[in-house]
């Protein structure tokens, strides 16, 4: 690999950075091909991975799609292989949280929806700019981003091209938290090492969950639930014999 995207392991957090600084990050398809090869190794690391962050190197997350490689003709592997990235980050077992400081523009967003969660930098901006240029979204914009604000902002978006500062975002539901910049890679450590004390196998199978459900009406959930939960998992009985001991030690 040429290290467009970096990948770092510490205690269980993968971070993985988006590494075009120079080029604020845009998106070019040898970047997506090293972002797949991470991917695809982190969705087998079960054991030693609980918890993936994404985030970009430099001023900003990402400004977006690398207009020069659209306009040069650069073509990927395959006609989807960009979306079926973006579509496999999301479905990775793992939680995913996208980290986003600066621009986060059309390709940039479709790639940050991709997370479990959102958080924002106050110096983060979003925008969905596919018809400014001209362009109808291939990587999920449709889809996820009316899932996140509702239809009727995902449209105003859309139609106008407005950027989004990031307390805004936070407002509409675009982004689940938003921090000032000083703080921000402190709050994003802080955040996932809340997550990775709790069961991975906990958050796995809720992860699982709530995809498999995404859309079906309430009883079909309910059902699914009820029927397709991995109840117990094998560091159950561990935590509560911790948390036992630590309620006796303090009696």
């Amino acid at each position: 690999m040429s290290d467009l995207v970096l990948r770092t392991d510490r205690d269980g957090l993968v971070t993985l950075t988006l590494n075009r600084p120079d080029k604020l990050n845009a998106l070019t398809v040898p970047l997506f091909l090293e972002l797949r090869a991470h991917v695809e190794r982190i969705a087998s690391e079960v054991d030693t991975v609980g918890l993936v962050v994404l985030r970009g190197a430099g001023r900003c997350f990402s400004a977006g799609n690398d207009l020069a490689g659209i306009a040069d003709g650069v073509q990927a592997p395959t006609p989807a292989f960009q979306s079926e990235t973006i579509e496999m980050l999301a479905n990775l077992p793992q939680p995913v949280i996208s980290a986003v400081h600066g621009h986060c523009y059309t390709g940039a967003l479709e790639l940050a929806l991709a997370g479990d969660l959102i958080v924002a930098a106050e110096s983060a901006r979003f925008a969905d700019t596919h018809a400014r240029w001209a362009l109808t979204p291939r990587w999920g914009m449709s889809q996820r981003l009316p899932r996140r604000v509702g239809r009727s902002r995902a449209s105003l978006m859309s139609f106008t091209a407005r950027t989004i500062p990031g307390r805004e975002a936070l407002a509409i539901g675009l982004a689940d938290e938003c921090v000032a910049d000083d703080g921000f890679d402190a709050h994003v450590e802080a955040l996932a090492r809340e997550i990775l004390a709790n069961s991975w196998f906990s958050h796995r199978a809720n992860k699982r969950l709530m995809r498999e459900t995404d859309g079906l009406p309430l009883a079909a959930g309910l059902a699914w639930e009820g029927h397709r939960s991995e109840g117990r998992g094998p560091d159950m009985q561990a935590r509560i014999a911790a948390f036992t001991a630590r309620s006796a030690s303090r009696s």
